[in-house]
Parts: C-alpha cells; sequence; structure tokens
C-alpha cells in the first residue's frame, strides 16, 4: 500500500478490510514523513504497532 492510500483510509469512516502479515488491522494514522502507519489488530485491540505503509495490504474483493 502506498502512504496516499493509508491515509485516505485512516481518515475514511468506512471500514476497510486490511491486513499485515495476514491479520485484519485498523489504520490508526499514518506518519507521511517516515512513512509509517499506526496501526492495530481487529481481534486484539490492545496490541498496537507501528509499521511501514508498504507492510499493509488492501482486500478490494471485501468491499
Amino acid at each position: 500500500m502506498d502512504v496516499n492510500r493509508a491515509k485516505e483510509i485512516a481518515a475514511s469512516s468506512r471500514m476497510a478490510h486490511v491486513s499485515h502479515n495476514g491479520t485484519q488491522v485498523y489504520i490508526q494514522g499514518v506518519d507521511e514523513p517516515s512513512e509509517m502507519a499506526h496501526i492495530y489488530h481487529l481481534k486484539n485491540p490492545n496490541e498496537k504497532h507501528e509499521v511501514h505503509v508498504s507492510e499493509l495490504q488492501e482486500d478490494n474483493a471485501l468491499h
């Protein structure tokens, strides 16, 4: 995923189907200069991570 799409998803009120290493995640925010996304796992909201946006995948088939 690129940084602009990650920012769009983070700002959207619609839930997008995004995964990180095969796990569904929610994008809380994106730091544009570093291209890092602040995410948490949907099954475990307390498990927060910071990952590069290129590690995120959007499954468009689920929309």
